[in-house]
């Protein structure tokens, strides 16, 4: 049997970085959704939180989980559901709602892991110094992430 304990921090956007989750009480509704979605579909969320415009999430992968297979599971259903339930979402006023294709995904070491969950748990307060785009271009650029086709 393969022991395995592997970290990823997930960030994604919604598309266009367009501020559909603009209350605290529909992202805290799209979080909740999106946890009880990935316990049924055997996907480990550590931590999950986000902002207006995009989505952090800590997942533990299991061993016969992929992180391109993770992303297209959670973004793909959470949409749908979204779009499924847009009367509880007001800044949606007949948009069709969708994620921004590309993501990024990093490992993260036990030994940060606390910090990883703060910085997730704070997004609320990090978003009012600073944007998201900001925020992303900074650490494309600080890990040195490449895009991949």
């Amino acid at each position: 049997m393969p022991y395995l304990k592997i970290y990823i921090h997930f960030v994604w956007s919604t598309k266009n970085r367009f501020p559909y989750l603009n209350t605290i009480e529909s992202r805290q509704l799209v979080w909740k959704h999106i946890k009880e979605n990935a316990i049924k579909k055997d996907i480990h969320i550590d931590f999950i939180n986000g902002y207006e415009d995009h989505c952090h999430c800590l997942i533990s992968l299991k061993i016969n989980q992929s992180v391109d297979k993770i992303m297209q599971l959670i973004k793909g259903e959470s949409s749908y559901w979204i779009n499924k339930n847009n009367h509880l979402f007001p800044n949606l006023s007949g948009k069709k709602f969708e994620w921004q294709d590309e993501y990024f995904a990093l490992s993260v070491s036990e030994s940060i892991l606390p910090r990883v969950r703060n910085y997730i748990k704070n997004q609320e307060s990090h978003h009012k110094k600073r944007t998201f785009k900001s925020e992303y271009d900074e650490i494309i650029d600080k890990y040195k992430i490449v895009k991949e086709n």
